[in-house]
């Protein structure tokens, strides 16, 4: 609890407050990131918000130009809060004063955290009921709803119902028939309530925490997109780092777009909806996605659906104009430049990554031909007359860029290399990427078990019509290792650590990320097998040492059997005088030219 004095007039206690207990210390609390982002775009100056539920001090600010109020079931929480809300109403729902209607509701924290246990019990659809007829005619809800069946539940460890800590506590309870489980029971249960549907958001990669939002919609129709594939992909895999989980999160998230039901995997929905009679349509320029790109609270950047396709728009929490400058304190490698994205167009394709390990896992050696030698040929083609790649095609790996049609493209350019690299190293790191994740992530390949990373990388090259080396390849991930450690913020022990890392990776190592249950047992596999490999190896050079072992033994029985007989002690007593005088001769012949030679140097 804060000992911070405010204004008595900014707390209302109307009852039913819950006098001890807190909302923000035990969960990670939403409003920072892409959801500031979305609420300043539904939010228009001048108007009264309520804020129902806990959420981020941060969302407070960045809706400064609105008049917020903060409905709270802890006091301890809405004291917390009072500085930074006009006003601050602690007791649950009921509190709601019935004559003082509002323009914008947010519930991003759900509807479980508002209601108090000391107050009269609303149930899931009486909270909601209760918040909407807070809306002003054609007023605008945006509200989170957990997905019983999301990814996160799917790659936990522990089963959702142990969960014994604060943050899983809710007075409803996880099985409550009254609250929806899906996106149509939500849109019955909005309707009942007199509101319209409209735009809604998957979050991903967890609930409380979403670093990407993407509309539902295009998730759907857009399965084959290379943006949402990489958005997806580094959502889950970034969000579940280091973590213990089932299963490989990013490419569950990854099969579900390329089914259409990553929209129905998402761990919650974040839900538009508008009070009837509406008073226009919803606004027209809500994005495609909001994606986080950097630290929490940072760099958050939206596409959207212009008629010529979709676009990059920088949002108020990402630098616009001015210099380059990068979010980390090292930029001896790479840098961020958010500036170049704002209005550029999306590239349109497929993530070069995604085909190429789909075209693996069919062993169509034609198909990754064609893909590796067009992707060398684009890098080449861009390259300066000494070979070398500047910019943010000098870090176009495999996952950051697009192909269609024969035609690549850099999917995200705000990431730049400060100095020239040389395509060739390029390549390389490209290709070293792609096989480190082929390699340890277990997928089957057309090549030979026994190829290290770096072999593989040197077998990939020559795929792209590329004769790259080991040494090549060892500057393509001294080079990754620079880029990695400036994109993370390393400092120098941190890139030598890292370097070291890299050098070491194996075939048979876990890939990087999160720790999967799937994958180490693969990793394990692959172990097995490898010393299944190295045992039987082993034999065979103890089996081969062992027969030559006896050849010598039998060689020498019979060399000592030949030196004790007659035969032999006869032929040694005949050989010994001619090794004598031959010894002899060879010393008179020395002694010889050695006598002539004063001679002959007289003479000349």
């Amino acid at each position: 609890m804060t000992t911070e004095t405010v204004p008595a007039d900014r707390i209302e206690l109307p009852g039913g407050e819950m006098l001890t207990w807190s909302d923000l210390p035990e969960k990670r609390l939403v409003g920072g990131g892409p959801l500031a982002a979305l609420a300043t775009r539904i939010v228009p100056a001048g108007a009264r918000v309520l804020l129902a539920g806990p959420h981020d001090p941060a969302l407070l600010d960045r809706l400064a130009h609105a008049e917020v109020t903060c409905l709270l079931r802890s006091y301890p929480d809405g004291v917390a809060l009072a500085s930074r809300a006009a006003r601050v109403v602690v007791g649950g729902p009921s509190g709601l004063p019935d004559d003082e209607p509002f323009d914008v509701v947010i519930a991003a924290a759900g509807l479980d955290p508002v209601e108090s246990v000391e107050g009269a019990r609303l149930g899931w659809s009486g909270v909601l009921a209760r918040l909407s007829g807070a809306l002003r005619p054609g007023g605008s809800l945006l509200l989170w709803v957990d997905n019983p069946m999301g990814l996160h539940r799917l790659v936990d460890t522990a089963p959702w119902y142990a969960r014994r800590d604060d943050a899983a506590w809710s007075i409803a309870g996880g099985l409550d028939a009254d609250r929806p489980a899906n996106r149509a029971q939500l849109a019955e249960r909005l309707a009942e309530c007199g509101l319209l549907p409209g735009v809604s958001f998957a979050a991903y990669p967890k609930a409380g925490a979403a670093t990407a939002l993407l509309d539902t919609d295009h998730l759907e129709r857009h399965t084959t997109s290379g943006l949402l594939d990489a958005v997806l992909h580094g959502a889950c895999a970034g969000g579940f780092a280091d973590t213990i989980v089932l299963q490989d999160p990013a490419r569950l998230a990854v099969d579900a777009l390329h089914a259409g039901q990553a929209a129905a995997l998402a761990p919650g929905w974040l839900v538009l909806a508008h009070r009837a009679p509406a008073a226009g349509a919803p606004p027209a320029d809500l994005p495609v996605a909001l994606v986080q790109t950097g630290p929490p609270g940072e760099d958050v950047v939206e596409v959207v659906d212009a008629p010529s396709g979709w676009r990059w728009r920088l949002t108020g929490t990402t630098g616009r104009g001015g210099a380059a400058t990068a979010p980390f304190a090292s930029r001896e490698v790479a840098y961020r430049d958010p500036a170049a994205l704002d209005g550029q167009p999306v590239p349109e394709g497929r993530l070069l990554r995604t085909v190429l390990l789909d075209a693996a896992l069919r062993r169509d050696l034609d198909v990754l031909r064609e893909l590796l030698s067009g992707y060398a040929q684009w890098l080449a083609g861009q390259a300066d007359p000494d070979g070398r790649l500047t910019g943010a095609v000098a870090l176009a790996g495999v996952d950051n860029t697009v192909v269609s049609a024969g035609r690549y493209a850099v999917l995200d350019a705000s990431w730049r290399a400060t100095d020239p690299i040389s395509a060739d190293v390029v390549l390389a790191r490209g290709l070293w990427r792609f096989a480190a994740g082929l390699l340890t992530g277990g997928y089957a390949h057309p090549w030979a078990s026994t190829l290290d990373v770096a072999g593989l990388t040197v077998v990939l090259g020559g795929l792209a019509g590329h004769d790259l080396d080991r040494a090549t390849v060892a500057a393509a991930v001294e080079t990754e290792a620079a880029v990695t450690a400036a994109l993370r913020g390393l400092d120098a022990d941190g890139r030598v650590t890292l370097a070291t890392e890299l050098r070491a990776v194996e075939p048979t190592d876990p890939p990087a990320g999160p720790r999967g249950y799937q994958q180490l047992r693969e990793a394990w596999l692959r172990q097995r097998e490898e010393l299944t490999r190295l045992s039987a190896l082993l034999k065979w050079t103890e089996e081969l040492l062992t027969s030559r072992e006896r050849a010598l033994r039998r060689a020498d029985a019979t060399i000592n059997l030949l030196s004790g007989s007659l035969s032999y002690r006869v032929g040694r007593l005949a050989i010994t005088p001619a090794r004598l005088a031959k010894r002899g001769a060879r010393a008179a012949k020395r002694r010889a030219r050695e006598a002539l030679a004063p001679k002959q140097e007289e003479q000349q």
